[in-house]
């Protein structure tokens, strides 16, 4: 029986979970929270937590989306409010992300995406090397390459893996701001959020439609998200370039091993 849930073998849904288990995976989601509001990758913890406690892979998939919306919000409104975010340039972008993480829940829920378990941990490494080498990985903004406009459709790309399959995204997010659009490394993990809480709730809707969400247990989990969703953010914003950094190399490199590992277990 898997660990924490008397399940329902004939839908693959859980009939009851362990009281215990709402107190354990609400402190797994703080630390996500705080993870995730300063370099992402909070899904390389809460997602195998969600897995070792016997919830089905796309309840487990539909539950964090949930969380992590709730999250990523309050993270998003202590950016706001400092006015790290540039809102008119970019809502083009948010308009497309959101289209591509609701289409990308949409095939999630039809297709078996296990093989881009071998795909993402290239991009991910590449990531780790360009955080780690480039000397745009500051708090300074530099010449943007690609315009507002033309950055929008490779938001969108990024939506729709989050919506599909999600490991990495906010380090996606924020190298690709700093690298095509010149954002400060700071600001563009305060733009990731808004990015990221799109592509959520987009991805929530669509686990939602489909009965995919654990709605008591995913709003517990809330709860913790977005009390580390607020530390984090402001963690962030104290400490700017020399925090994000080494932690968005981390959460790179955790995710690589991490997603190997799964493959190759």
């Amino acid at each position: 029986m898997p660990l924490g849930f008397h399940a329902a073998a004939r839908y693959g849904r859980p009939n009851m979970i362990e009281p215990w288990l709402y107190a354990v995976l609400t402190a797994v989601a703080f630390v996500t929270g705080f993870i995730d509001a300063i370099a992402g990758g909070g899904g390389l913890i809460m997602m195998p937590a969600l897995l070792t406690s016997g919830v089905p892979p796309l309840l487990a998939l539909g539950t964090n989306k949930l969380q992590s919306m709730c999250g990523t919000f309050v993270a998003l409104l202590n950016y706001n409010a400092k006015g790290l975010l540039e809102w008119r340039p970019n809502l083009r972008a948010v308009g497309l992300i959101f289209l591509g993480a609701a289409t990308g829940a949409l095939v999630v829920q039809q297709v078996d995406a296990r093989w881009l378990s071998l795909i993402i941990p290239l991009l991910l490494l590449g990531n780790a090397a360009y955080i780690l080498l480039s000397p745009r990985m500051t708090d300074e903004d530099a010449h943007h390459r690609v315009t507002s406009r033309g950055y929008a459709p490779i938001g969108g790309g990024i939506g729709f893996y989050d919506g599909f399959f999600g490991p990495g995204t906010g380090s996606f997010f924020t190298s690709s701001l700093v690298a095509l659009r010149g954002y400060g490394l700071t600001k563009a993990t305060a733009l990731t959020k808004l990015f990221n809480w799109t592509s959520n709730f987009a991805a929530v809707l669509l686990f939602a439609l489909g009965g995919k969400v654990l709605w008591l247990l995913g709003l517990c989990m809330a709860v913790g998200a977005m009390s580390g969703g607020w530390l984090g953010s402001h963690t962030a914003m104290r400490f700017g370039a020399r925090l994000i950094r080494p932690l968005l190399i981390v959460a790179s490199l955790g995710l690589t091993a991490r997603l190997l590992w799964g493959w190759f277990a």
